[in-house]
Parts: structure tokens; C-alpha cells; sequence
């Protein structure tokens, strides 16, 4: 899934993306307020990580302009302001999670996992269609109770439209979930991904609605 990280220290913001992306996001990075507030109110991101210490314009400003603008991408606050005051303004401007800096990669990988589920009205890190299941903190999909090996891509693919479960979602949203700044898609690149899907894992799963795009449905049709 793709996410926004706004830091600008250089060294803990390259550590940050590195570590995010081998844990499986696609990582579009800012380091200044203004920029940060620019992504965000794009609506592209499944969630974003922002430091409150922010050149040109504040962290906390950059919430308060962002939820005032009703957009509800879910924001993780990455901050050394560790005092318990400093955590309620955050968390009463707009935060859905808080993390104090120096903070562990594993954990806030899986603190962004929760959020986007959150936000999804989804409780559990397994998403299911019928025998296909996909568990997103190990990035293992399963046919069966049988292991199905997907390319990142694949994977980055199927997950968009499981999460977005009953949701039709364009190949422009697909692409914009999947792919950060950076890489050129080719026209066709999602067509042979779905392709791929079909056959590894049935081609009832990922249903093509045409002129407008593929959905995964919530719920198996009934036999």
C-alpha cells in the first residue's frame, strides 16, 4: 500500500523509507510542512507518517489544515515530543496513532497496518474470499490452506481490491495504490497483473467491470 512520509531530518527519513519499503509499502517521501499538506490532500494514501517538527509549516498545522479539509487519510504522528501534553494536542487535533522517536521499524509498519484496517472497518489482518486468504504483515496469500507464490506486484494488486472489498476501483486508483514516485507504468501493466491473479488463484475472484475498472466482492456468490 502506498503511504506519505513527511520528515526532514535526512538520515532518519532515508532510514525510515528504506525500512518501510521492506516491509512491503510504497513510500512517496516529504520533508517540509507545506509539501506534506499538499500530498495529503490529494487522497492517494492509504495512511502517512508525520513528524511534527517540520520546516515551512508545523506537523500539527499541517493536521488541523488537512482534518479541517475533511480529508481522513489515517496520519501515525512521528515526534521526540515525548511530554503527555504534547501527545493529547496531537492526538485532539486529528493523530490516530502517536509514536516518540527513536521508534522500532517492525512496529511502525505494523502500527500502520492497524490504522488503515481501522479505517476500513476491518478487525482482523487476514482478508478472505472464499479459500483465498491474504495476511498482510507476512505478505503470504493462500489458496486452500495452500501457500500461493505472488510477485510484489501481484500481491500490492490483490490486496488494494481486498481491502477495498464490494468497491470497484479504476486502474488510475490501482495504479496510485500501488506504485509510489518514481516508476513508470506501462498501459497495460494492470491488465497482466489481474491476468496472473486469475490464474493463480481462479478467475471468479477479481471481477471486471467494464469501462470502469475490477472489484474483489465481499462475499463469495453462493453455489
Amino acid at each position: 500500500m502506498r503511504i506519505l512520509l513527511a520528515e526532514d531530518d535526512a538520515m532518519l527519513g532515508d532510514g525510515l523509507r528504506a525500512g518501510l519499503r521492506q516491509a512491503g509499502f510504497q513510500v512517496d517521501w516529504v520533508r517540509d510542512g507545506l509539501a506534506a499538506q499538499r500530498e495529503l490532500c490529494s487522497g492517494v494514501y492509504a495512511a502517512a507518517v508525520l513528524d511534527l517538527g517540520l520546516p515551512l509549516k508545523d506537523g500539527l498545522e499541517v493536521l488541523k489544515a488537512v482534518r479541517e479539509r475533511k480529508i481522513d487519510t489515517p496520519i501515525l504522528v512521528l515526534t521526540a515530543r515525548d511530554a503527555v501534553p504534547d501527545r493529547v494536542v496531537g492526538l485532539d487535533t486529528g493523530a490516530d496513532d502517536y509514536v516518540i522517536k527513536p521508534v522500532d521499524l517492525h512496529e511502525l509498519a505494523a502500527r500502520l497496518r492497524s490504522l488503515v484496517r481501522r479505517a476500513l472497518g476491518q478487525l482482523q489482518d487476514t482478508l478472505r474470499y472464499g479459500t483465498v486468504e491474504l495476511n498482510a504483515s507476512a505478505r503470504c496469500v493462500s489458496l486452500g490452506g495452500e501457500v500461493v507464490l505472488l510477485s510484489m506486484r501481484e500481491y500490492d494488486l490483490l490486496h488494494a481490491l481486498m481491502r477495498n472489498a464490494g468497491r470497484v476501483l479504476s486502474r488510475e486508483q490501482l495504479e496510485q495504490q500501488m506504485y509510489s514516485w518514481g516508476h513508470e507504468v506501462e498501459s497495460n501493466t494492470i491488465e497482466v497483473h489481474i491476468h496472473h491473479l486469475r490464474r493463480k488463484l481462479g478467475s471468479e475472484l477479481i471481477q471486471t467491470v467494464r469501462g470502469v475498472g475490477y472489484m474483489v466482492q465481499r462475499d463469495p456468490p453462493s453455489a
